[in-house]
């Protein structure tokens, strides 16, 4: 059962705008890729459940999180069924993060008060998102479409939440490029979950990555 209502996630996310994305199918490395992303202020952790057992490496990490590093929300992303959603969020997952429009989905979170974010990539797909009561919509692939995209969509619905994943990286240029088109938050991947030549995730530089992406966002919502 989520730990976090709905409200509560929309809101952190606008709050630090920031999502990493991540996905490993081994416990203990994924514990300190989530503890450095914890460390450099990110609060919310988006899991890429893509392989064979995830459901499993997730569960544990919940356990884990909610143990050890208080206050974070983990979710679930690459969710392409209701049935693979209800299945996480009965492992603790606090939202729900799609590739692309589902409703049978939006269905299964909205009766849990569970936050969903779909893919989409057209303003009806954003309309009917909404429709069936999406707070923040997933734009992605964020890179094909781009910050313009985003300041189109938000000329005739203002009110619409965005948040781009694909095609963002934690420097001031693109970040002030997504935010300054209107972007609520940001999903951010290999750009910032780095790994060595050897191959290893660089833990120190994680964190390094989340803290500085964390405040070059601060400056530009203040």
């Amino acid at each position: 059962m989520a730990q976090f209502s709905r409200i509560e996630v929309a809101n952190t996310m606008k709050l630090t705008g920031l999502v990493p994305l991540f996905y490993n199918n081994n416990l203990e490395i994924s514990k300190k890729v989530l503890k450095a992303c914890y460390n450099g202020g990110a609060r919310l952790l988006e899991f890429t459940a893509r392989g064979d057992f995830a459901h499993e490496v997730f569960g544990e990490l919940v356990k884990y999180a909610t143990s050890e590093l208080p206050g974070m929300i983990l979710g679930v992303g690459s969710v392409t069924d209701a049935a693979s959603a209800s299945r996480f969020m009965s492992l603790g997952a606090n939202f729900i993060v799609t590739p692309v429009l589902r409703e049978d989905i939006a269905l299964v979170c909205n009766r849990r008060k569970v936050l969903w974010s779909p893919g989409c990539g057209s303003l009806t797909e954003i309309a009917r998102a909404e429709e069936l009561g999406c707070e923040i919509v997933k734009l992605f692939p964020g890179g094909i479409y781009g910050p313009d995209f985003i300041k189109a969509i938000k000329g005739p619905q203002p009110w619409t939440s965005i948040m781009p994943t694909g095609g963002v990286s934690p420097t001031k240029e693109n970040l002030e490029s997504w935010f300054n088109a209107g972007t609520i938050c940001v999903g951010m991947g290999s750009k910032l979950i780095n790994k060595n030549s050897d191959g290893h995730y660089d833990l120190e530089k994680i964190e390094t990555l989340t803290r500085k992406a964390i405040d070059i966002i601060k400056g530009l919502k203040n």
